[in-house]
C-alpha cells in the first residue's frame, strides 16, 4: 500500500525546529559542506541554496576563515500568508582554522547554483620536493 501522507513527519519537523532554531547573529545555525583535496588546492564547498550573494561574507584572519550568510524573506513577503514554511531563515556561519601548508592570501570563492565553493592553493613550502644529496663518490637524489 502506498502511503500519501507519513503522520510523523510534521511532529519530525516541529522536532527538528525545535532543536535547531533559525540562525541569529549570536547564534548561527550551521550550513552544510564537504572539503576535500584536488590536485594542488583544498576545496570547501557550502551549501547556501536561496541566498543572494550579496549576503555571503568570507573573510581570512591569520589562518581563521570565516564563512557568514543570512537567508533574508523574499521581497514583498509582507502582504503574503504563508501556508507552510521548512526553509530556515535567518544567519548561518561557519569557521575553519586553516593549517599552515595553505596559502591563505589567495583564496578564491564562487558562488553558482546555491552553492559557494573556497579554493585554497596548497603552499609552496608545502609541496613534495626532492633534494639532491651530495657524497664523496656518487650523488643521489631522494625524495622527500
Amino acid at each position: 500500500m502506498l502511503m500519501r501522507t507519513d503522520p510523523f513527519r510534521e511532529f519530525d519537523r516541529l522536532t527538528e525546529r525545535l532543536l535547531n532554531p533559525t540562525g541569529t547573529w549570536s547564534r548561527p545555525a550551521p550550513m552544510p559542506m564537504d572539503a576535500y583535496r584536488a590536485g594542488d588546492e583544498y576545496v570547501i564547498a557550502l551549501d547556501l541554496p536561496g541566498v543572494s550573494p550579496e549576503a555571503i561574507d568570507v573573510d581570512v584572519e591569520r589562518n581563521m576563515l570565516t564563512v557568514k550568510a543570512e537567508r533574508r524573506p523574499a521581497a514583498g513577503a509582507d502582504d503574503v500568508q504563508m501556508e507552510l514554511a521548512e526553509r530556515p531563515l535567518g544567519v548561518f556561519s561557519r569557521r575553519f582554522v586553516l593549517a599552515d601548508t595553505l596559502d591563505t592570501e589567495n583564496v578564491r570563492a564562487d558562488y553558482d547554483a546555491g552553492v559557494l565553493t573556497l579554493r585554497i592553493p596548497i603552499a609552496e613550502r608545502a609541496k613534495p620536493r626532492r633534494i639532491a644529496v651530495g657524497g664523496d663518490r656518487t650523488r643521489r637524489e631522494i625524495s622527500g
